[in-house]
């Protein structure tokens, strides 16, 4: 018998322990040592993003199973609009940008849950393409839900501010 994992969408209350789950993605992702001066100024942002429920950012949580106001995984992403093309006529694209387990908590499907739903979202709301960049670590969990590698010609500029 499988147990249904219960998902959600993030509160503004959770802003901290979705900043919580964040760090911990980046921390397994980029070697260094681990900054979290930057939450102070993102919080304000990622609460009002999470006020709007029909806005264009969702981050679908699962709560901790052993302590009340933590969260035990996250899936969070947002919707652009591109011109459209052939294979979507609207150019409505969702991009998976932060997807994070707490340590403590792993092996129990909670970021497949969280996906989950957050796929979901994406359908509803118009998408035909969902982008993501893959840890080598969370590969199979995306190719198991379907996703595949894409040749990325993608290139970065920094724009800093004065």
């Amino acid at each position: 018998m499988r147990i249904m994992t219960r998902i959600r969408r993030a509160t503004p209350e959770d802003a901290a322990e979705v900043l919580r789950l964040r760090q911990v993605m980046i921390d397994s992702v980029h070697s260094g040592t681990p900054s979290t001066d930057w939450h102070a100024l993102s919080l304000p942002t990622l609460r009002a993003r999470l006020t709007d429920p029909d806005g264009s950012f969702a981050a679908v949580v699962v709560d901790h199973p052993d302590r009340s106001g933590a969260l035990a995984a996250l899936a969070a992403g947002t919707l652009e609009y591109r011109i459209g093309r052939a294979d979507n006529p609207h150019g409505v694209v969702g991009h998976v940008f932060s997807v994070a387990t707490d340590p403590g908590t792993r092996r129990r499907g909670y970021a497949r849950a969280c996906m989950g739903g957050l796929l979901e979202w994406f359908r509803e709301r118009g998408a035909v393409h969902v982008d993501l960049n893959a840890s080598a670590e969370a590969e199979p969990l995306y190719a198991s839900l379907g996703f595949v590698r894409k040749p990325d010609p993608s290139m970065r500029l920094h724009l800093r501010s004065t």
